[in-house]
């Protein structure tokens, strides 16, 4: 809670959001999806709050951090036999991007001590800042497999009539 800005209203404690990824995902919150609805595609264009604690305006760890910035967010929400093609999918989304804008990039692959808590899998994509001489992460895409759908109670049916966590993935368009 230290990094997240929050106002208190009626006795309530709001929050602004630090990415659109949870409101996302709570879309199948408690639900068992059908088989045939998968995959679900979401997408979202929001500012974003962090309050960065100590760092803002910073360089830590290859980012500058900044209080609010705009995002486009994607969320895939998949079978489980899907997840890893899903993430490929995603990455290629944002490298497309920098693609169409002749930006120069490089993709990481990061180790675990660099991942979020509930991912599995997570893709960097850097772009090369002349003026900086160095590469910035633009855009980060992760497969958070069962983590995030188990929390949520997000499911699907399987043939056999048993219902099964769902798998999610998330990811930023390209942040700036």
């Amino acid at each position: 809670e230290a990094d997240l800005f929050s106002l208190s209203h009626n006795e309530s404690k709001l929050y602004l959001i630090p990415t659109s990824e949870v409101t996302l995902t709570n879309f199948v919150r408690d639900e068992v999806v059908k088989q045939s609805d998968l995959p679900i595609k979401l997408t979202a264009h929001t500012p974003c709050f962090r309050s960065e604690a100590g760092s803002y305006g910073k360089d830590t760890r290859g980012m500058i951090r900044q209080h609010q910035f705009d995002k486009v967010e994607m969320v895939q929400i998949v079978h489980p036999d899907k997840s890893y093609e899903a993430l490929e999918e995603m990455v290629s989304h944002a490298e497309f991007i920098l693609t169409s804008l002749e930006l120069p990039y490089r993709l990481l692959s990061l180790c675990t001590a660099d991942m979020g808590f509930g991912a599995a899998k997570t893709f960097d994509l850097e772009v090369w800042l002349p003026s900086q001489n160095t590469y910035r992460e633009i855009s980060s895409v992760s497969n958070c497999e069962a983590f995030q759908a188990r929390r949520l109670k997000a499911r699907f049916k399987s043939e056999d009539g048993k219902n099964l966590f769902l798998h999610t993935l998330n990811g930023s368009g390209l942040a700036v």
